[in-house]
């Protein structure tokens, strides 16, 4: 039944009627495959229920639930998930990253939370360099995305200036949104183009790179889970051939826009480890060069400094 009030846009149901419908919902995400934790991750955007409510089931004595919109909606989204495989972050428009949240849609790469460390490994080669200004230098994001990196840093470097970069305008316009969500609209400069092209007045002046490039060869790209072969960008996942076609051209590139001591620091594909430490190494521009792994112990960062 619609409400008549301030939240006619809304659709109202009981909470035995949700408690069935969720039921449901999780029986079937079990038999797809699909977490049925993602059940209720749905159900605290649509219902704005909470996650205790939810596991206690304490909803079901409810009278009213108000649901963004109707339940036959609801179905709709939940058949996309389970038929069509789009990811659950595409569905509620949100995903948590760090300790905030991101807006995403489809065309823009979902946040891992194993990207997350990227931004405290970060604070830590700051705090490991005899370079005293990088924490209130420029800090760059290329291929930003979502604005996860760029806000990341954006929070842990007060004092800086953060440059994101995409080539695609769906992402900045979900990063911009993301930036000024979190209050760092003024800290954080967006530009469409491709890797360093919009940032050449920056030349030597860069405290740091930060950057999730591309980096799954392209004949992997068909094997990946059909959540992310089918609804995210290619354009943020093809690595080429190797997978390191983006990784190559930012070894080349960026000691012409970091200052001496300046911090490379990008995530890859565990088994790439090896071969970017070795790229870093070949171009003699890079001193202290680091492989870093994620909590679960996979090699997925490499750091280095300008020298």
């Amino acid at each position: 039944m619609e409400s008549s009030t301030e939240e006619s846009q809304k659709t109202v149901i009981s909470g035995s009627d949700l408690a069935t419908w969720r039921n449901w919902a999780i029986t079937e995400s079990i038999a797809a495959n699909i977490s049925p934790q993602e059940v209720d991750w749905l159900l605290q955007e649509v219902a704005e229920l909470d996650r205790l409510s939810l596991r206690l089931e304490s909803f079901r004595e409810r009278s009213q639930i108000y649901l963004k919109f109707s339940l036959s909606h609801l179905d709709q989204l939940w058949q996309h998930r389970l038929k069509d495989r789009v990811p659950i972050q595409y569905l509620v428009g949100v995903t948590p990253w760090r300790n905030f949240l991101l807006k995403v849609a489809p065309g823009v790469l979902i946040p891992r939370p194993e990207t997350e460390l990227i931004i405290d490994f970060a604070v830590q080669a700051v705090q490991k360099s005899s370079v005293s200004n990088l924490k209130s230098g420029h800090w760059v994001d290329l291929g930003t995305g979502s604005g996860a990196i760029s806000v990341g840093l954006g929070m842990v470097f007060p004092l800086a200036k953060i440059h994101a970069v995409d080539k695609s305008k769906v992402a900045l316009t979900i990063a911009k949104e993301n930036a000024k969500n979190l209050g760092l609209s003024s800290k954080i400069q967006f530009y469409e183009g491709s890797w360093w092209t919009p940032l050449e007045e920056l030349k030597g002046q860069i405290s740091g790179l930060v950057s999730n490039p591309p980096y799954i060869p392209t004949r992997i790209l068909p094997q990946l889970q059909p959540e992310v072969r089918y609804h995210e960008p290619y354009l943020a996942l093809d690595g080429g051939k190797d997978g390191l076609e983006a990784i190559r051209y930012l070894v080349h590139s960026a000691p012409k826009y970091l200052q001496s001591g300046g911090i490379w620091l990008i995530e890859m594909m565990a088994g790439q480890g090896e071969r970017v430490a070795q790229l870093l190494e070949n171009s003699s521009n890079y001193r202290s060069i680091k492989i870093l792994s994620d909590l679960a112990g996979i090699q997925r960062f490499v750091l280095a400094y300008r020298t």
